[in-house]
């Protein structure tokens, strides 16, 4: 058995991580410790705030009483936002905590990007203008070329857990560019674990999701790798990047 330890701001797309965990179908347990969330908002300050060790530090505690063999800050915003130097102590301070191996969806982005070999990317966000435009740049500081960029101007994470399937994919359409191998969709209060396997096949490349990305990196930290197809081309053996 191996467990995955996340720690989750609030209550948004929670369901996710079951339902992953589901469709790993295999000897994998994610455990969820939800963390305060604040003030729900996509604000840059309030954003900092989530992230910060104060909000962070009682999940933790029950994460090492869990038997968590890494954790995970199963929030994308809450890290990027710090920059990416800001955001590397983040998850340095994370895992001394901790006393196991630590990261962030905004770092699992990025090594999820690189495992499928892709170098230039789209980015469908639900956040605002200003914040999409920040995970912009923590993927440029990481080498990632992002071709496009889409904020569509959600204000909060109850507001992007409310999305259905069909709003997710039609951020992905109007978001995708020719030139991208790759689109991504930050945020994990947006539920996406249903529906990976449709974006792919309606945009013919990789999608990556908050909450798919998150789980593969806790278990990248683990050193697992799980073959399961309907999480889409992150999950498979066989990367489906075009040139």
């Amino acid at each position: 058995m191996t467990a995955l330890g996340l720690l989750y701001p609030g209550h948004s797309a929670e369901d996710d991580y079951p339902r992953i965990e589901q469709l790993l179908g295999s000897d994998i347990r994610v455990d969820l410790v939800h963390t305060e969330i604040g003030e729900d908002t996509h604000h840059v300050d309030a954003l900092r705030a989530l992230g910060s060790p104060e909000h962070l530090a009682a999940g933790i505690e029950r994460l090492r009483l869990s038997g968590a063999e890494a954790v995970v800050l199963a929030s994308t915003s809450a890290s990027f936002v710090h920059g990416w130097e800001g955001a590397r102590d983040q998850v340095r301070d994370l895992a001394l905590a901790a006393g196991m191996p630590a990261s962030a969806t905004s770092f699992a982005f990025v090594r999820a990007v690189q495992e499928i070999g892709a170098q230039r990317v789209a980015l469908a966000a639900t956040y605002p203008e200003d914040v999409a435009a920040l995970f912009a740049e923590f993927l440029g500081a990481a080498g990632v070329e992002v071709v496009a960029v889409r904020g569509a101007g959600v204000e909060t994470a109850a507001e992007a857990a409310r999305w259905g399937a069909e709003d997710v994919l039609r951020l992905a359409r109007e978001s995708d560019h020719p030139q991208a191998q790759a689109v991504l969709l930050p945020n994990t209060a947006l539920h996406t674990a249903a529906c990976v396997e449709e974006l792919e096949a309606a945009l013919g490349k990789p999608v990556l999701t908050a909450n798919q990305v998150t789980v593969w990196e806790g278990l990248r930290l683990a050193d697992r790798r799980v073959n399961a197809p309907r999480l889409g081309a992150l999950f498979t053996r066989e990367p489906i990047v075009q040139a």
